[in-house]
């Protein structure tokens, strides 16, 4: 009696514990239409630091596709699309700033990156304003966080073929970004 009472407890008791195994798994979210944030011009950050009134830090936009691998992938290709490499090549700099340390000229955070690509920067950063849609420009942001370690490394894209010698951007260690000051071309002369 007691054997055919542990028999049929046995498939139940099975049961129970897959069903609390599955439930405690976490896995990413496979959202492949996320929203980015709203991208007002009213809301980006000012080019300069010229303003009326007194001076007050905005507060800052997150970015929900840097919890997001599909998005952050699809910004690694259209950052290759978009030929961001042509001038910051692969993150490492050359024509333009590197995006892989801890220096940002422009900030470092999701709405001033998503600023610096619709509005573009003096000397040589083009506006694309009007030229990408704001979901693009979110993902492209997204990635470019990802090359400093600033974004969620279980989302952040794996290694290229053409990044054999750095690090993949998933194990970049973050860096605090420190506030870079511009170059000496964009300076007023004294």
């Amino acid at each position: 009696m007691m054997r055919q009472h542990s028999i049929r407890c046995f498939p139940v008791a099975s049961a129970a514990l897959m069903m609390l195994l599955v439930g405690s798994c976490k896995r990413e979210e496979r959202g492949f239409r996320v929203q980015p944030p709203a991208a007002d011009t009213s809301t980006l950050p000012m080019l300069t630091a010229f303003h009326a009134g007194p001076a007050t830090e905005p507060a800052h936009l997150s970015n929900p596709y840097e919890q997001n691998a599909y998005a952050m992938s699809q910004g690694k290709l259209l950052y290759e699309n978009f030929n961001c490499v042509g001038c910051h090549f692969h993150g490492g700099g050359g024509i333009g700033p590197p995006l892989m340390d801890d220096k940002w000229v422009y900030g470092s955070e999701p709405d001033q990156i998503f600023a610096t690509i619709v509005q573009g920067r003096p000397n040589g950063m083009p506006s694309f304003r009007g030229k990408i849609p704001d979901y693009q420009v979110w993902q492209i942001a997204a990635y470019v966080r990802s090359l400093s370690g600033l974004a969620n490394a279980q989302a952040a894209p794996g290694r290229s073929d053409n990044m054999q010698m750095t690090r993949p951007p998933a194990s970049t260690p973050p860096e605090q970004p420190k506030q870079s000051e511009q170059p000496p071309s964009t300076k007023m002369p004294s």
